[in-house]
């Protein structure tokens, strides 16, 4: 055989070896990817992602879109050749595993996380947008949860409004701790409260929950100190003086905060906040507005422009990245709480798009 020709089939052979090591071999790194946008003003499956009722609303146009990320399951592992395709591609983002499921978390118990997150985000963008257009909201101390092998268990569940421990009143989670921990373990401690069904009717009737029980508990000792514990995590509950419904089903994760907040404040008030436009954008946001980072940016950035939009808000907190990398025809609009989002879309409208508060790279 000439050497030229032995040369080249054993180059080829060394190839194919190394790609099927390539293949075979996993290597611990995930993907991220772009996911799809939602339009908040318009519909997913066939109803609307934002359903209103008990208060009147306005007709909306144009977009104001949530975007999210794909990532792969945590049971899954790329082998060599994907994450080198991966780090080559513009549209995806290689990250060790640990970064998206820490701590050997599963996939489901990461779904599940990541669904809590969610629905707190609806509750904090239904809170933000009525604050910001001075409707009032009041709140209530609730079981957030109730630890397993606890004294609670079976005895307060989720959900439970806390009106008094001992007597004394409960205006903040805080209070909780405050008052159980004044006694011994071993001693009890007396939870007045409105069990969750009640108090979720009354909720949905727009009504206060009248109906109160006591509840007995035997505190134990904490696991570390000598402080008395009956195993809860209280937390804060919003009531709302109408019924605001966000209707969208596998989507995870606090990041659409933002975008809730402003496609309720734009159902309840006249004109459309867009003017017709496409905007995208993302951020989490709390109970007073503020609006914080996020995970992914550059992947929701070409999601974003992949569908059609023009200007993406961009919590300030992204910024840097952002605009490190943004899609061409893309827009990026910095923001830090709903009203500077709500002030950036007005001089949209106003066609003042040179005064826009914009990313910068540093």
């Amino acid at each position: 055989m000439p050497r030229r020709t032995a040369t080249m089939l054993a180059s080829t052979l060394v190839l194919i070896t190394l790609l099927c090591v390539g293949v075979l071999i996993p290597v611990p790194y995930s993907e991220m990817s772009p996911g799809p946008t939602v339009n908040t003003l318009g519909e997913a499956r066939g109803e609307p992602v934002l359903q209103i009722s008990g208060h009147q609303t306005y007709p909306t146009s144009g977009n104001l879109n949530m975007t999210t990320v794909r990532v792969t399951g945590a049971d899954y592992r790329m082998n060599a050749v994907e994450a080198v395709y991966g780090w080559l591609a513009h549209d995806s983002v290689v990250v060790p595993h640990d970064t998206l499921y820490p701590d050997g978390k599963t996939e489901e118990e990461s779904s599940q996380e990541n669904a809590e997150e969610f629905s707190q985000s609806q509750e904090s963008a239904k809170a933000a947008a009525l604050k910001e257009l001075n409707i009032p909201v009041t709140t209530r101390v609730v079981v957030a949860t109730v630890v397993k092998g606890t004294p609670a268990e079976g005895k307060l569940h989720a959900g439970d409004v806390i009106r008094a421990v001992d007597g004394v009143a409960i205006k903040e989670p805080g209070d909780v701790a405050k008052q159980v921990t004044k006694r011994k373990p071993g001693q009890d401690v007396v939870f007045t409260i409105v069990p969750a069904k009640e108090a979720a009717a009354a909720e949905q009737a727009h009504k206060d929950a009248t109906t109160t029980e006591q509840v007995v508990i035997r505190t134990a000792k904490a696991e570390e100190g000598d402080r008395a514990i009956v195993g809860i995590q209280a937390g804060t509950d919003h009531v709302f003086p109408f019924t605001i419904d966000i209707k969208l089903a596998d989507v995870g994760g606090p990041s659409a905060g933002l975008m809730f907040a402003l496609g309720i404040v734009d159902k309840l008030t006249p004109g459309a906040l867009t003017d017709g436009k496409f905007i995208a954008g993302t951020g989490t946001i709390d109970d007073k507005g503020e609006v914080g980072p996020i995970g992914g940016i550059e992947m929701k950035l070409v999601g974003a422009r992949r569908a059609g939009a023009e200007y993406f808000l961009t919590p300030a907190d992204n910024c840097a990245v952002a605009a490190a990398d943004t899609p061409a025809g893309l827009t990026l609009i910095k923001v830090d709480t709903i009203t500077d989002a709500k002030k950036s879309l007005e001089k949209l409208r106003n066609g003042d798009t040179s005064s826009l508060p914009s990313c910068s790279k540093s």
